[in-house]
């Protein structure tokens, strides 16, 4: 079948991705406008490199004319544009968030954050009206009436007011204040993170929107902002709550461009189809994430995900870019991954692997809590030689990535291993330490599991 829009070394790599598939109908897509540009692969060490190098090639292409509108920027989960925001309005370009909101304007992300500013200062009325009754908790109209009288009458805040009413509205509102103190008192010298977590937790807003049918976007979204407040503290000397308010009110602010201007637009992959761009980024390729891991426990969800990346990777005309990181944050911990097996599916002669702009850099260790292993991240070419360019050369993938290391005494992601009832799979997560160090599995044929070492007996395959 003939396509018009995309290039030629575009349409292969689709092709070559989406013929793994069983149920595929067996058609592949051509053009004769020619093979066009190799397509751009990136390694980066974090998820915050990761989204660095994307603005500097966005900056790159903008300085050669490339229109901001035609620039796409597609992932598979809506919390992962968080960090790809951030790095868009530090840079000052502007951007859109297709078909949805920003990360700090959606519905979970300001109930979170008025938990969290009634933490910082009790007498705030604005978010205290936001979440006395949410998650729902029987105070109802009325009894917020009755408390804004109160509080009026006394001249003082909504929370203050509380110990002035009486029945029922007293006890539903005084449960409310109750929490507050509790939370208040768990959370008091913890680190920030810690405390995001621990009000994600005992708000209640986690076991609500767990009920919810489209309740897993939400529930990754505060697991976002737990990693929102771990980044925080990394960059930041203040670390404290007070700060990472102020922090998130900013990035809330007015700096979305209108739907009639120029703009970087940011969106899943799911909500890219039937749009095309003259260049299109499509980050987060890692086993986990792009395939997600839900889906590769569902009957046919490994296929799906397979025709969404199929879908993806064809929205570009021109210039398509891949990217994956070695770390990644998950409840404000690193978590360490293994690329996409979509990358392996496209012919390496099609990818450009590409080395940072600017400096080069020492590449990340193997987890120290799997020692004693190797580096598992071996360096493209041209990546540590610190001059200002930007691609390696057009070599495949080192086979060093891929290949068993002999004689380990521990486990490091990437590493294939063998479970008594899952059988065989690859390391794809790691967390913790210690007795609770847990890693996370994929398994051929019981998908993504994550497993408690000390109790796993899992054995190198």
């Amino acid at each position: 079948e003939q396509n018009y829009r995309s290039h030629g070394n575009i349409l292969d790599a689709a092709n070559a991705i989406i013929k793994n598939n069983a149920a595929r109908l067996g058609k592949n897509l051509w053009t004769d406008a020619g093979a066009g540009e190799p397509l751009r692969v990136f390694e980066a060490q974090t998820d915050l490199e990761e989204a660095r190098w994307i603005v500097d090639e966005i900056r790159s292409a903008a300085r050669a004319g490339q229109e901001a509108s035609r620039v796409a920027l597609l992932y598979r989960s809506n919390a992962q544009s968080r960090v790809l925001e951030h790095a868009l309005f530090s840079a000052g370009l502007p951007y859109r968030v297709y078909g949805g909101l920003r990360f700090f304007e959606r519905q979970e992300i300001k109930h979170a954050l008025a938990y969290l500013r009634l933490l910082a200062n009790a007498d705030d009325d604005t978010a205290f009206q936001r979440v006395v009754n949410f998650p729902a908790r029987g105070i109802g109209a009325r009894s917020i009436e009755a408390l804004q009288e109160a509080a009026r009458a006394g001249g003082v805040s909504l929370a203050a007011a509380a110990s002035a009413l009486s029945g029922k509205t007293a006890i539903a509102v005084g449960a409310f204040t109750g929490l507050l103190a509790r939370l208040a008192a768990a959370c008091a010298g913890l680190p920030l993170p810690e405390v995001v977590e621990q009000v994600v937790e005992h708000s209640g807003l986690r076991a609500h929107y767990r009920t919810e049918r489209e309740g897993a976007d939400r529930l990754a979204n505060l697991d976002e902002l737990v990693n929102a407040a771990a980044n925080f503290v990394s960059e930041n000397e203040d670390g404290s709550l007070v700060a990472f308010l102020g922090y998130a009110s900013l990035e809330a602010g007015e700096h979305q461009a209108g739907e009639g201007e120029g703009a970087i637009q940011l969106m899943t992959a799911h909500s890219a189809k039937g749009l095309e761009f003259d260049v299109v980024f499509v980050s987060g390729l890692e086993e986990g994430l792009f395939p997600h891991e839900n889906a590769l426990d569902e009957d046919k969800g490994l296929e799906e995900e397979r025709r969404l990346m199929y879908v993806a990777v064809t929205r570009a005309r021109r210039r398509l870019y891949l990217s994956f990181a070695q770390t990644r944050m998950l409840h404000g911990h690193t978590r360490y991954s293994v690329k996409s097996r979509f990358l392996d599916e496209i012919p390496q002669q099609l990818l450009r692997w590409m080395s940072p702009r600017g400096a080069g850099r020492a590449r990340l260790p193997a987890p120290a809590r799997f020692a004693p292993a190797p580096r598992l991240f071996n360096p493209k070419p041209g990546s540590e030689d610190g001059g200002q360019g930007t691609e390696g050369r057009n070599n495949p993938e080192p086979e060093t990535r891929k290949a068993k290391l002999a004689g380990l005494s521990g486990f490091r992601v990437g590493q294939s291993v063998l479970h008594a009832r899952f059988g065989p799979g690859v390391i794809v997560g790691a967390e913790g330490g210690g007795s609770d160090a847990r890693v996370q599995v994929s398994f051929e044929g019981a998908g993504l599991k994550w497993l408690v070492l000390a109790m796993a007996n899992l054995r190198a395959a």
